[in-house]
């Protein structure tokens, strides 16, 4: 392999600092809340200094948009791995309806780390706007495979399972993942079920 071909590959990676800055972050805002944790603590946990830090993500705003963006990022993801699985919207629609339950129950099992984020900024700017651009692209692309699907009015379908996973994470917080987890797929089951002609 030629050193120009390699170079893009290297590139794309995020250094090592950079990545604990992140991992260490995105485990402390997700499992302690984002205004309660201070910069300090992340340098301390990441082991960077505070000028790898200020480096790499030119202040904690910066830290907290990276957070967000890669919550955004492993969604995506999640729904790329479905897509590869199957091109039949109606499986996608049952594969994204177990991938939430298994969110609920294994992943974010404090909540939606959107919601939580948009509790600690009510105010319009860049958090905000990642948090509405990552909720329009889930809703639409829960709109596309209802729509692919041919299920009655795709856009209630898709607004209905945003609002069924908004309420599940936040309730498997609160009353248990397992307790949760499977109402939550019986309801969006039965919703997608109601909309079939």
């Amino acid at each position: 392999m030629s050193t120009t071909a390699a170079a893009p590959v290297a590139a794309s990676r995020p250094s090592p600092a950079r990545q604990r800055l992140l991992d260490a972050a995105t485990d402390l805002f997700y499992n302690e809340g984002i205004h309660s944790v201070g910069v300090d603590r992340i340098i301390e946990e990441a082991g960077v200094t505070r000028a790898t830090m200020y480096k790499q993500f030119a202040g904690k705003e910066g830290l907290v948009l990276a957070y967000l963006e890669g919550e955004d990022q492993g969604l995506r993801a999640l729904f790329a791995q479905a897509s590869q699985a199957s091109d039949d919207p109606e499986v996608l629609l049952d594969l994204v309806v177990d991938g939430i339950e298994h969110d609920i129950r294994e992943r974010h099992t404090r909540g939606c780390p959107f919601i939580n984020a948009a509790a600690e900024y009510p105010d319009e700017g860049p958090v905000r706007d990642l948090i509405t651009d990552h909720r329009e692209w889930f809703r639409e692309t829960l709109r596309q495979l209802a729509e692919g699907a041919g299920l009655d009015d795709p856009a209630a379908v898709a607004a209905s399972l945003v609002l069924l996973r908004d309420a599940a994470l936040v309730g498997g917080y609160l009353d248990g993942q397992h307790r949760v987890g499977p109402a939550f797929a019986r309801t969006a089951r039965d919703l997608i079920a109601s909309h079939k002609p």
